[in-house]
């Protein structure tokens, strides 16, 4: 397989992560769909990262949609996600206030690098922001006290989407989210940013 796409996006990250995690052999190809537009059409004309070629050629975007195909590929006994109906609610919950921190870190910081400053509307960005510190909050409350993973003995797509978030709002926003302003997630993000999966695939905005 090969998963296209820069690892300073999130997504893609969230997806390199969990294949090593899920023992999925991959090659990753550092593309970008600013800088190199024309050859990332030339692999996904629709140019969305991150984008994954499957053995049989067939081309996949949306993350969630590829870590969804790529479980069906993996031995159920390294699936990132819970089988029990209770734990998988919780583990649904924690991954949509992840996504969510991703979608509003992304709108502001796009706002900013790609929209003229006299086009910038500074309500909606001070709503976007509020969405963004609640999500922030919300798990920073789901991981204080932990000292492991967040509902299994080993990481869940959970604990990758969390920590894989809160790097990449930390990096692009530090004005927003600064260090000790959430403690607990800072603390749980480092504890995962140290696995070998997560190194294998450094954030490299």
């Amino acid at each position: 397989m090969r998963l296209i796409g820069m690892l300073d996006s999130p997504y893609v990250r969230r997806v390199a992560i969990s294949l090593t995690l899920l023992d999925l052999p991959f090659t990753h190809e550092s593309v970008s769909v600013f800088r190199h537009y024309d050859h990332f059409a030339g692999i996904n004309p629709v140019v969305k990262a991150p984008t994954l070629v499957t053995d049989d050629g067939v081309v996949l975007m949306e993350s969630t949609l590829i870590l969804e195909h790529v479980e069906r590929l993996a031995h159920p006994a390294r699936s990132l996600v819970p089988g029990d109906i209770g734990r998988h609610a919780q583990h649904q919950r924690i991954v949509g206030l992840a996504l969510a921190t991703c979608e509003k870190a992304v709108q502001i910081v796009y706002e900013h690098q790609l929209r003229p400053a006299e086009k910038q509307h500074a309500p909606w960005i001070e709503r976007v922001r509020g969405q963004l510190l609640a999500a922030c909050r919300l798990l920073d409350d789901d991981v204080a006290g932990r000292s492991g993973w967040l509902l299994e003995d080993r990481p869940s797509q959970a604990d990758i989407t969390t920590a894989v978030a809160f790097t990449f709002t930390r990096n692009m926003l530090p004005d927003m989210v600064g260090a000790g302003d959430f403690p607990a997630l800072d603390a749980f993000t480092a504890r995962a940013e140290a696995l070998p999966a997560f190194r294998a695939a450094p954030y490299d905005g």
